[in-house]
């Protein structure tokens, strides 16, 4: 039996004014994700346990059958995982974003222009991280360069409970004031924060990029503080291999700590652009060389959530269906072997709000050799709603895949 379980970032959300009342899961054309549902079975899930937030990280853990409430440490430390750093059990890991802050004085009067840097290459973040991590590191702290605006902060015999961070991506368009750390360790936090403003606002990187008319990415924000993972083998809990594939140093990190296979897909940015041929040829290639289950990431939905656009949300809905759906099923069922589909979102990022929610998302189950009609004609949130089935956690989403 192979399991295939494409995971839509951020896919769901609440019918929008600007989308006619829809949802984009409702407006999108997705014959392949409609079948899933229709020919199968369709539901909802709770991704996000009570009480924790809505993070990326914890719904991803939850989709992949883990449980978060047992496993989770923290953000930065499953990314830290993916740059090969390896954390002592002192050390707390923080992402630090490359984030683009306007240009009022002093930096409280600073406003969130864009938390992901505007859009900052890999190749050009790691310019500015090789700078700052010169001018700002010392015993203390140790900065790593990531992938585009996402970067890692190692606090050397830090305290995670001594600061409280906000998420840039909750603040889109706010002063920054009330959103700065707090805590014992707040105003340690802060001062690193202003000093990369001073070194980033007149770096050749970003002077260049102003030139070319591109937001410059002149600050670090700090967020997503953990300690030193230590995520269960995907195999020995679940008798499967199991590969993930995904441009985000988070679900990276995620597979490395449960001892998958994290092959990397040249051209992939985690946006509407990405190789997404690239990631269905991935997935064929994990199951050929003897995967039993691929877990492939898509995170387009989630950013254009997060910007609030919501056409290229719809669009990026469809391509996902075309451009890796229909290539992985067809090739399953070519095989000749028994397989199992699982469509699905992490977490919602509604467009009206540009930031993720806890809400239970919708799901779509497929069983090759059993195709009937399911209890939904379509895939959205209104047919997963109405169907009766509701999953409580993710392990339990993971035995109904299995079994």
């Amino acid at each position: 039996m192979k399991y295939f379980v494409l995971l839509a970032d951020g896919m769901a959300d609440t019918p929008a004014e600007v989308l006619q009342g829809k949802t984009p899961m409702e407006c999108a054309c997705k014959p392949y994700m409609d079948r899933v549902a229709f020919e199968g079975r369709s539901g909802i899930c709770r991704t996000v346990p009570e009480g924790m937030s809505p993070g990326s990280d914890v719904a991803n853990l939850a989709a992949m059958g883990f449980d978060p409430t047992v496993c989770y440490t923290g953000r930065s430390p499953l990314e830290a995982l993916s740059l090969g750093v390896n954390m002592a059990d002192t050390d707390v890991a923080i992402r630090a974003n490359l984030v683009t802050l306007s240009e009022e004085e002093p930096y409280e009067a600073k406003t969130m222009v864009d938390y992901s840097g505007g859009d900052i290459s890999t190749a050009e973040a790691a310019q500015l991280i090789h700078t700052l991590a010169q001018q700002l590191g010392s015993e203390v702290f140790t900065l790593y360069a990531g992938v585009s605006y996402r970067h890692c902060l190692i606090w050397h015999h830090g305290c995670a409970d001594a600061v409280h961070f906000s998420k840039p991506h909750d603040i889109p368009d706010r002063v920054i004031g009330e959103y700065l750390p707090t805590g014992e360790a707040g105003a340690q936090m802060l001062a690193l924060m202003k000093q990369s403003y001073e070194i980033l606002k007149e770096h050749p990187v970003n002077l260049a990029r102003k030139a070319q008319g591109k937001k410059p990415a002149n600050s670090l924000w700090f967020w997503g503080q953990g300690t030193k993972p230590a995520l269960p083998s995907f195999t020995a809990l679940y008798g499967l291999r199991g590969a993930v594939i995904s441009a985000v140093d988070l679900l990276k990190g995620i597979g490395i700590g449960a001892g998958m296979d994290t092959p990397t897909v040249e051209g992939t940015t985690g946006y509407l652009d990405t190789n997404f041929a690239g990631k269905a040829e991935q997935t064929i290639r994990c199951f050929e060389q003897g995967c039993d289950y691929v877990f492939t990431h898509l995170e387009a939905p989630d950013e254009c959530g997060h910007r609030g656009e919501a056409q290229n949300k719809v669009r990026s809905i469809e391509i996902i269906d075309e451009q890796i759906l229909k290539p992985v099923w067809n090739y399953l069922e070519q095989t000749g072997e028994a397989y199992r589909i699982l469509v699905l979102p992490d977490h919602p990022t509604p467009l009206d709000i540009r930031t993720h929610s806890a809400q239970p998302v919708p799901f779509a189950l497929y069983e090759s050799g059993a195709p009937e009609k399911g209890n939904a004609p379509s895939f959205n949130e209104k047919t997963a709603s109405q169907s009766g089935l509701f999953v409580s956690n993710g392990p339990e989403l993971m035995q109904l895949l299995l079994h």
